[in-house]
């Protein structure tokens, strides 16, 4: 039995549906190529019964917080065998090895300790560990990331690590009411990546933008964004770790 009770399994198809016309019309709107923007469905907090719905729905890659209770779900899930797992929560030092050996992206990396030990802890019969390096665009105190003028020598670091396949950057800026506010710290990540990209390392994945702010971060170019509430609903916080 799975120990996480899944929340409205019987809507995951219908919402996600919905979530994906969201990202095609704002796509069409910002008069990009259709199929340029993928969906991470932020599974935390859901059981595996949750994630099955959104697999059999057509959804593939899925974003995790806790490690236990994603290395549950990924053994429970096991028989499905293109599933992609992403982690995406705050990375601390005693769980890389897990973090190494059982995802296959990381965002949200901003420590050059945790890049070394997640490069060396990755199994050599495994493809390297992608990652999207976090950046705090906004400067705020209380949220994660590396800073702006730092970046660079962030990625400089990890590109020297084996282990590790740099993809790309991402952000999680505070909360904003209206569609300006929100585009603007996706339009600063997406001219710092325009400024660190070279032809040998082009960090082609911008991570950014989630289920109340997807279609301003689509407009600034975001080729991923990470969507839990609006594609399995509300979180039960008392089921994570």
């Amino acid at each position: 039995m799975d120990r996480l009770e899944a929340i409205g399994d019987d809507g995951i198809p219908k919402r996600l549906r919905e979530v994906q016309a969201r990202i095609r019309a704002a796509v069409e709107r910002a008069r990009r190529p259709p199929g340029s923007v993928a969906l991470l469905a932020v599974s935390k907090t859901h059981g595996s019964d949750a994630v099955r719905a959104a697999y059999a729905a057509g959804q593939r890659a899925f974003g995790e917080s806790y490690v236990q209770e994603a290395i549950e779900k990924i053994d429970l899930l096991a028989d499905l065998a293109d599933i992609e797992w992403h982690f995406i929560g705050r990375i601390q030092g005693n769980k890389t090895r897990q973090i190494a050996t059982r995802f296959d992206w990381v965002h949200g990396l901003s420590d050059a300790a945790h890049a070394r030990r997640l490069s060396e802890q990755r199994p050599s019969t495994l493809p390297p560990l992608k990652v999207c390096i976090q950046v705090n665009v906004g400067g705020e105190t209380t949220k994660g990331g590396v800073e702006p003028d730092a970046i660079a020598d962030m990625i400089a670091a990890c590109a020297t690590l084996p282990g590790l396949d740099v993809c790309g950057l991402m952000t999680l800026p505070a909360p904003a009411e209206d569609e300006d506010s929100q585009r603007a710290p996706f339009r600063a990540l997406r001219l710092l990546r325009d400024r660190l990209a070279t032809p040998n390392r082009p960090l082609e994945c911008l991570s950014m933008g989630m289920s109340d702010d997807l279609e301003a971060a689509i407009l600034e170019g975001a080729t991923l964004v990470r969507v839990g509430t609006a594609v399995f609903g509300p979180r039960s916080y008392n089921a994570a770790q």
